[in-house]
């Protein structure tokens, strides 16, 4: 049985995300390394989920509860 992959899935590099958020790549590292954006490694490179990004972008804008 081979694995089905949700959209809800989809893996965003650190190249893609910058132009989703429309922020500066330095940035987007930061927000990173300080944990303030989901984020996980592979090895040495980032990876962001796209369903988190999008959760993260509509939490921002709203603010906290």
């Amino acid at each position: 049985m081979g694995y089905l992959r949700r959209e809800d899935d989809e893996l965003l590099t650190i190249k893609e995300v910058p132009a989703v958020l429309r922020i500066h790549p330095t940035t987007l590292y930061r927000l990173a390394k300080q944990g303030e954006i989901p984020a996980f490694r592979i090895g040495s490179d980032w990876r962001f989920r796209k369903d988190a990004i999008e959760r993260w972008t509509g939490v921002k804008r709203s603010g906290p509860e």
